[in-house]
């Protein structure tokens, strides 16, 4: 009986640290990822950062199908980073494939059985969904308030600029008219002086003589009224 009792204790001693031992070791996925990283051979996939603090994924296409089937079951890169974040990984940066650990550093193996893999904890969450789905509502019946009021606002605007484009186009087809009787005037204008200086010309034998220096004048106020019409033309467009 002495000896049962002795064999049965040494198999609890045993079976107890056996449970240590296990609780002590790192899981494999972290064994196995850590060889990967600290592998030289493959530094141009997956390595450490600069410091050791962190390692990156450097080319997760070529990682995933030449390096995790050698060590895992599968060559799925988002299986991989699902499992990195279940050991409380986190992707430190959003220009590279960059994932920190404080327990997984370079020269640091050791480390790893302190990582521990997080418990999903279904049935504490469950309250903590209910107030969020509460505030998803809220956050939709606010959004929906705001964009009723955005569409309210942008009506009314479109109102307001369509009444100040009936008002431009009044005040535009006034300018025109304005415009065309201004070029009228200036073109009676410019007609008008002709007859009176026709009148003043001296006559000989019944015809009226051109002076030198009323061709001259006559030759500017041309000019002058040409170039009146092409300006108040391009002004009226």
């Amino acid at each position: 009986m002495g000896v049962l009792e002795g064999g049965q204790v040494s198999d609890e001693k045993s079976l107890l640290e056996y449970v240590v031992m296990k609780k002590s070791s790192p899981s494999p996925f972290l064994l196995k990822t850590y060889m990967l990283v600290e592998d030289p051979a493959t530094d141009d996939l997956v390595s450490w950062n600069s410091d050791g603090s962190a390692f990156v994924v450097w080319q997760p296409a070529e990682f995933a199908r030449d390096l995790l089937p050698t060590l895992f079951k599968h060559s799925n890169f988002s299986s991989f980073v699902r499992q990195l974040n279940t050991y409380g990984f986190r992707k430190i940066t959003t220009s590279q494939w960059e994932f920190s650990n404080d327990k997984f550093k370079k020269g640091e193996k050791n480390l790893l059985r302190e990582i521990r893999r997080r418990k999903a904890w279904t049935n504490r969450q469950q309250p903590n969904n209910k107030k969020d789905n509460i505030i998803e509502e809220d956050q939709r019946s606010s959004s929906s308030t705001s964009s009723s009021s955005e569409y309210i606002n942008l009506v009314d605007e479109n109102k307001r600029l369509k009444m100040e484009n009936g008002v431009l186009s009044s005040e535009l087809l006034l300018m025109k008219n304005k415009c065309k009787e201004l070029m009228n005037i200036v073109t009676i204008f410019a007609k008008n002086p002709e007859k009176e200086e026709d009148e003043k010309k001296p006559m000989l034998f019944g015809v009226r003589l051109e002076v030198k220096e009323e061709m001259e004048k006559k030759r500017k106020r041309v000019e002058l009224n040409e170039m009146a019409s092409v300006f108040l033309s391009q002004l009226c467009k």
